[in-house]
């Protein structure tokens, strides 16, 4: 019987049709039921004859077991009457001569006549058991009955997976189960016989239960044992080295002395620290640990390591606040010139905490340019409050035990920067810098963002839970005070968390203000000279600014003066006769080489040609905007390292120009036969966002019209299908960039109009600033007659 028909057979549910007489195959230390797969080793010359004749036939053969291993030739009365019809599914012939064979159980039988046949193998005749197929209450009672005692049976076993219990679960068979069950238990070859031979599924479950019941209750017998045997050589164990360690004490009595004051020494610091209820339990029950602990071994240098941290803790350390109002006003004026708003959202909080004593500490970020001071105002706002001040650089941090700690069980564990930081600031309210928050990653070892939620949450902080230390800590005091470039990179959830505080980019006389009354005199000092050794007047710093530095903070213009009084202490080195160095505009040549930065670097209006502004990380840019036009099918093409919506923008601002064309009075055959090319100079730089969508409409208007754009204007603005002029962002930086680069006309949306408050009197009074509300008076403003 090939196994195709064999499946065939049990897929219409029809009998397989066996043969009243099959090769004799006996077996020895193994039942084989059915439904059972097994392989099977075979070296006898009879049983290879006999496999032989049934792979040659229908592949059927009658495995019996032998009531002796023994026995090499069994006869009929060392083999059991009953044995196990099965199919083989693969043979394998071995380099030795012997067989392995791969073979299914598919019938109960029992066997009549014993024979040799004439080919030289056993051959017996075979009557077949049927199964009986009433499922009875009884019978499903069993079937329960035997799974609940299987999987105790695995339970108990080791040598059983517990995946064997989960399969045998499923069997909805009563004849199946018990012949599975049987298969898996490891018992006498008699018991298993006996459930071989009983036909009835009913009466083959009552002795399945039968045997695991024995079965268990000697495996439990057998656990007990065990159990009893390891108590008894731990208990062993421990007597000696308890016998050792007191050998170890005696001869080094000083040892245990300075063992057991240090362990004193512990406790007082402990009642010393102030630790909170929770804290102080784990202390206590630590140092109980650590008596019990040889003083050298690993873990007495964990355990002692842990209560050090524990112990060092500012648990009820704080620093008395400033609460005098004008005196961290002064102090805040003295460090930092402008950045008003920051200076007032401290001194609210020192107005309500003389109140109210006691209040959460907010949670601010500063946002805005490099070098425009969010680092340095956080230290004066330390300084002006009398706290203690930490920072923290979370640029590049990508590992969430970065911000919770290590669980102590690893090797070399520590906690957090967190916990680090507050250790190494002694004192639960410091003033806390997380700086560049926007620059954290995340990989597979976690996303640090997350941990800092709880950190950065009021209502939760003051729970603090570092893995290291596993007790709560209160951060609730703590003024925590974030910075970043960008609002891009942080994750919503977090920035909810926060108090957004944003930082401009600095204005000319700002930077000239900074320069003379900060940043001047700080270099002077730092490089060893007296005031009267050098003399840096207003011009030369506006020179400065205007020429070698490009940026809306103030780094590279105090890397320049830093430049200027390197040369200046050099030359005055030089020459002894010199007293002093006074620098001109003329000059700066000769220290700072050739200017870096040409101002006028923005193109001139032309036709085809607008200027836009645009919003970067530092700072506010101006953008000169091409347009050209040839032959051809109507084609854009945009070029400039252009980002996904400042081409659709694009896109958006060439389809109101058609739609547009009879009101422009522009040929509509024009955009049929004409190749439109947009391009935004430095094109290595990428660009992106909506704000130039008005320039990209006017300097398609204008080379569509052939109107050349007025000079000294420019604009921000998004632009609709319509023509509408949306609101946009970062207006403050435009507009400042505009007016470094000598605009004398912006063109913005009026939604923006409630952002003129924060740009400086002295530029809205040197540039005029002039809301739109739609294309057509973008154009009627920009395009010459």
């Amino acid at each position: 019987m090939s196994e195709l028909d064999r499946k065939q057979s049990e897929k219409d549910g029809t009998p397989i049709n066996i043969p009243s007489k099959l090769p004799l195959l006996p077996i020895r230390d193994i039942v084989v039921f059915p439904a059972m797969v097994l392989p099977l080793a075979v070296g006898r010359d009879k049983s290879i004859k006999a496999l032989e004749e049934a792979m040659a036939t229908q592949r059927l053969v009658f495995l019996v077991t032998q009531k002796h291993v023994q026995t090499e030739d069994p006869s009929p009365e060392d083999i059991y009457n009953i044995g196990t019809v099965a199919e083989v599914l693969q043979l394998l012939k071995m380099p030795d001569g012997t067989l392995k064979v791969l073979v299914e159980g598919i019938q109960r039988a029992r066997w009549t006549d014993f024979r040799m046949s004439s080919r030289g193998y056993n051959e017996v005749d075979i009557n077949v058991l049927p199964e009986t197929a009433d499922k009875k209450p009884e019978t499903e009672a069993l079937m329960r009955r035997s799974v609940s005692l299987f999987e105790q049976y695995v339970k108990l076993n080791p040598r059983l997976p517990m995946e064997i219990a989960v399969a045998v679960s499923n069997i909805a068979d009563a004849g199946r189960l018990a012949d599975t069950v049987a298969s898996h238990l490891l018992i006498k070859i008699q018991d298993k016989q006996s459930i071989l031979e009983f036909s009835n599924p009913q009466e083959r479950l009552e002795k399945l239960v039968q045997l695991l019941n024995a079965e268990i209750e000697i495996l439990n017998i057998e656990r007990r044992i065990q159990n009893r045997v390891r108590s008894q050589i731990e208990k062993t164990q421990k007597e000696y080295y308890l016998t050792e360690q007191m050998k170890a004490i005696q001869k080094e009595l000083r040892q245990k002395d300075d063992y057991a004051k240090e362990l004193d020494e512990l406790r007082v610091k402990i009642k010393e620290a102030k630790m909170s209820p929770e804290a102080q339990d784990i202390a206590e029950k630590e140092i109980v640990r650590l008596e019990k602990m040889m003083p050298f071994s690993p873990e007495a240098t964990v355990v002692r390591t842990y209560l050090d941290w524990l112990i060092s803790l500012p648990w009820a350390i704080n620093t008395k606040d400033n609460l005098d109002l004008k005196r961290a006003q002064k102090t805040l004026d003295e460090d930092h010139f402008g950045l008003e708003k920051i200076k007032e959202r401290v001194l609210e909080y020192l107005a309500v905490l003389g109140r109210v004593q006691k209040i959460k500490g907010p949670i601010l970020c500063f946002v805005g340019p490099p070098g425009v001071g969010k680092t340095s105002i956080a230290k004066s706002v330390a300084r002006s409050l009398g706290r203690n001040f930490i920072r923290i650089s979370l640029g590049g941090v990508r590992d969430e035990a970065e911000i919770r700690g290590h669980r102590r069980t690893y090797i070399g564990s520590l906690p957090g920067r967190i916990i680090q930081s507050m250790r190494k600031v002694k004192s639960n309210n410091p003033v806390f810098i997380l700086d560049e928050i926007d620059k954290m990653g995340s990989d597979w070892r976690g996303d640090p963002s997350a941990a800092l939620l709880e950190v950065l949450d009021p209502e939760q902080n003051y729970t603090f839970n570092d893995h290291y230390l596993d007790v709560d800590f209160d951060l609730s005091r703590v003024m925590f005070i974030t910075t970043a470039n960008t609002l891009y990179n942080i994750p919503p959830t977090l920035l909810d968390r926060l108090e957004i505080l944003r930082f401009s980019g600095y204005t000319l006389e700002e930077k000239i203000k900074i320069a003379q009354k900060f940043l001047v005199p700080k270099q002077i000092k730092e490089h060893g000279l007296k005031e009267d050794e050098i003399d840096i007047s207003e011009k030369v710093i506006t020179d400065i600014v205007k020429n070698y530095t490009h940026e809306a903070g103030v780094r590279n213009l105090e890397r320049e003066i830093a430049n200027l009084c390197r040369k200046t202490a050099k030359e005055l080195s030089l020459d002894k006769k010199k007293d002093t160095v006074k620098l001109t505009p003329e000059s700066l040549g000769k220290y700072l080489g050739v200017p870096k930065y040409e101002r006028e670097k923005i193109a001139q209006n032309d036709i085809g040609v607008a200027t836009g502004l645009a919003w970067t990380e530092i700072g506010g840019e101006t953008l000169t905007i091409e347009v050209n036009k040839m032959k051809g099918r109507g084609v854009l093409n945009l070029t400039g390292k252009l980002g996904d919506v400042m081409k659709e923008s694009a896109q958006a601002a060439l389809s109101y120009v058609r739609s547009s064309a009879r009101k422009l009075k522009i040929n509509e055959t024009l955009f049929k036969e004409t190749d439109f090319h947009i391009h935004v100079p430095e094109g290595a730089v990428p660009k992106d966002g909506p704000s130039a969508g008005i320039a990209m409409a006017l300097a398609l208007a204008s080379i569509s019209t052939s109107k050349p754009v007025k000079k000294g204007i420019a604009m921000t603005g998004e632009v609709t299908l319509r023509g509408r002029v949306l609101p946009i962002g970062g207006l403050k930086e435009k507009v400042i960039a505009a007016y470094r680069d000598n605009i004398k006309t912006i063109l913005f949306p009026e939604g923006n109009k409630k952002d003129l408050t924060e740009i400086p009197e002295d530029i809205k009074s040197k540039i005029k600033m002039v809301s739109v509300k739609h294309m057509d008076e973008v154009l009627k403003i920009s395009l010459e007659k």
